[in-house]
């Protein structure tokens, strides 16, 4: 049988190599760090969350939440990790992020039939190969995919937010609540009088920045960098990451409120919630510290930009994520075109599926539109041929989702799910 390669061991990687491995099959798995870092990651840890903590929300009504439990009807090892490390946080479902990615570490390593090699991969290696290197591809990497393909790779910025210590934090002048009262009061909020919001705005929009090329200047929707959302107006930043509604306290209403989520296990780190961030460190010491409680905040970690590459996947992957020119590679994760942490593992365990049925012999059905993640993939690979952007995980794209009940969207995606999963244990 040909070698079995999986490229990056982020959480798209991991996923797809834990599948192969715990179904029998002996996998390469390839990841340069630490010998070759990027300017986004901070461990040599596996599956490693580069931006938030929050891999969104948990409910089945939410396309995300639906996501979710779907992959981990798929045995997914993220809903394994997330299990083992959650920390309070409402509705959504948040990790400490080194609990995570340490216990994603130790399945990788503990698998026998998983074999690590700490190198960087330039050339695609013999024998079928799942690349999953994210949006921080290795420019050679890129290159040779786009040789193969005869597509050119596009890119976007993205940003991650500052993390603070809970002790730096003045409590007299902040509250605990989760938004519409979720259940737990894990949110740090920090209110903002008009007078406070309106001069931290006017810091915020004339800070300085770190330095980008003008011609990369390409942001991602779903992601922009707070500073970039006030640029928008004054009141831009009231309707988005920082607005009051469902924040109300002790029958008090504010003019604005910054979020802060726990970060980790102990509940010591907290991260700004909507807070990424291309300003200089000094410039977002100076200007978050007029936030009220934050005046005089320990940042363990300031907000970074980092370029994502993503492909053209409408006119080179196909619905089993194959590349068109060579259907012995797959390509998973970011790169791929879906965005988002739980989309990115999604993808690479759905490429461990495809393979594992190609090397089977199974005569497999392709995953149901139905479900939130098999209209994911028919996004990237059928929509948006003359003008794809990268997707998150949404009721828009799945098949009849906004005519049928919710709950009949959700039962119809679970049961499609256990239909495809069915393929695998027959």
């Amino acid at each position: 049988m040909k070698q079995i390669n999986i490229i990056g061991a982020g959480l798209a990687g991991s996923e797809a190599a834990n599948f192969l491995a715990n179904h029998g099959l002996t996998v390469h798995l390839y990841e340069m760090r630490p010998k070759n870092n990027t300017e986004a990651h901070h461990t040599s840890l596996f599956g490693e969350l580069v931006c938030s903590n929050s891999l969104k929300n948990k409910k089945l009504d939410n396309a995300c939440g639906l996501l979710k439990e779907e992959i981990k009807i798929l045995g997914s090892l993220m809903m394994e990790a997330s299990e083992h490390s959650s920390v309070p946080s409402g509705d959504s479902l948040a990790v400490d992020r080194t609990l995570f990615a340490e216990y994603i570490t130790k399945k990788i390593k503990e698998n026998q039939n998983i074999i690590i090699h700490n190198e960087k991969v330039t050339k695609i290696p013999e024998g079928y190969t799942i690349i999953c290197t994210g949006p921080l591809t290795d420019k050679d990497l890129l290159l040779e995919i786009e040789n193969i393909t005869k597509q050119k790779s596009f890119g976007f910025f993205d940003a991650s937010a500052p993390i603070i210590e809970k002790d730096s934090i003045d409590f007299s002048k902040v509250f605990m609540k989760s938004r519409y009262n979720q259940g737990d009061d894990s949110y740090i909020n920090c209110p903002f009088s008009k007078e406070e919001y309106l001069n931290f705005y006017r810091e915020l929009i004339n800070a300085k920045r770190a330095p980008l090329h003008d011609f990369d200047k390409c942001y991602f929707e779903g992601c922009l960098p707070i500073e970039v959302i006030a640029s928008r107006g004054e009141d831009t930043l009231r309707y988005g990451p920082l607005k009051p509604k469902g924040l109300e306290n002790d029958g008090k209403e504010y003019y604005a409120v910054v979020q802060l989520r726990q970060d980790d296990l102990i509940g010591s780190l907290y991260n700004m919630v909507g807070f990424q961030t291309n300003l200089t460190y000094s410039e977002q010491k100076r200007v978050f510290s007029l936030i009220p409680g934050l005046e005089n905040a320990k940042f363990v970690r300031y907000g970074l930009m980092h370029r994502n590459s993503y492909i053209y996947a409408p006119k080179i992957l196909t619905e089993s994520l194959e590349l068109k020119a060579n259907n012995d590679i797959y390509i998973a994760g970011q790169l791929s075109g879906v965005e988002g942490y739980v989309e990115s593992a999604a993808s690479g365990l759905l490429a461990a599926y495809y393979l594992y049925m190609k090397i089977k012999g199974i005569a497999y059905k392709n995953i149901s539109f139905y479900t939130v993640l098999g209209s994911l993939i028919r996004y990237i690979s059928r929509t948006g041929i003359n003008n794809f952007q990268p997707m998150n995980a949404n009721f828009g794209i799945v098949y009849k989702a906004n005519k049928d009940p919710k709950e009949q969207v959700i039962s119809r995606s679970l049961e499609e799910i256990e239909k495809f999963k069915s393929q695998i244990d027959e």
